[in-house]
């Protein structure tokens, strides 16, 4: 039977539906809000896709920070937990969050400092800058230098970058998009010398469509990282894998 993984972020709601080892559908809902009115309508929206009544599946789990905030739910599970799952599934030969050989999380390290390094690090610069959120990783790359953006609060970071604009003469824009990327990926990078880095990296999640982000990573660890064709889903995705287990 099918199961369903429901991953709310900050952000964006994303479901897929699982039926054995293949995806039936996959929906992402960007909403800004965390609720049970964008779960249902991203699994409302899934479930079209798939062609099934929510009385098809057979279990449901929730992941990321509304995961409680989803009723239909049977089980929730830690976002950590649910990119391993899913990172695996698509990339067994992957090691990191850090995984042991079967898929499981030897180690990990959490995020502590405000927002830096996740989406809504990212979407709060792309709105200070005017520049869309999907083409801020192209631009960053065509940078010919890069600034300094040295704070891990989203606030604080809006004033330097407040500042670089306001220089005389003003720091080109793709300088400073440079800048934010590659203070968000020192910050990855100091989080993956914690678990430490075996090959292969996988990069999930939202942030991991932006290839600035990529590119700079893969510069910092200097091995490849792989990539999902749709990262933003890989949590709920780990989340409809655990529902199997259920």
């Amino acid at each position: 039977m099918a199961v369903a993984g429901v991953d709310m972020g900050a952000l964006a709601t994303k479901v897929v539906i699982l039926e054995g080892n293949r995806i039936l559908a996959a929906s992402t809902l960007v909403t800004g809000e965390v609720g049970e009115i964008e779960a249902r309508r991203a699994m409302e929206e899934a479930l079209k896709q798939a062609g099934l009544k929510m009385e098809d599946l057979k279990a449901v789990v929730s992941t990321g920070t509304g995961r409680k905030s989803i009723p239909f739910a049977q089980k929730q599970r830690t976002a950590m937990s649910c990119h391993a799952k899913g990172a695996y599934f698509l990339f067994p030969q992957a090691r990191v969050i850090r995984l042991s050989a079967d898929g499981k999380v030897e180690d990990s390290v959490g995020n502590d400092k405000c927002a830096a390094g996740t989406g809504v690090f990212l979407d709060a610069m792309s709105r200070m800058l005017r520049v869309p959120l999907e083409e801020m990783g192209e631009e960053s790359l065509q940078a010919t230098g890069t600034v300094s953006i040295s704070s891990m609060c989203v606030i604080f970071a809006e004033s330097e970058v407040i500042s670089h604009v306001h220089k005389d003469p003003p720091v080109p824009r793709n300088n400073i998009l440079a800048g934010i990327h590659e203070s968000i990926v020192d910050r990855l990078f100091g989080m993956t010398q914690r678990v430490g880095v075996l090959p292969e990296v996988v990069m999930t999640g939202g942030v991991a469509k932006n290839i600035g982000i990529v590119h700079s990573m893969e510069e910092k660890l200097g091995v490849k990282v792989l990539v999902a064709p749709d990262p933003q889903i890989v949590g709920a995705l780990g989340a409809a894998l655990l529902a199997q287990q259920s």
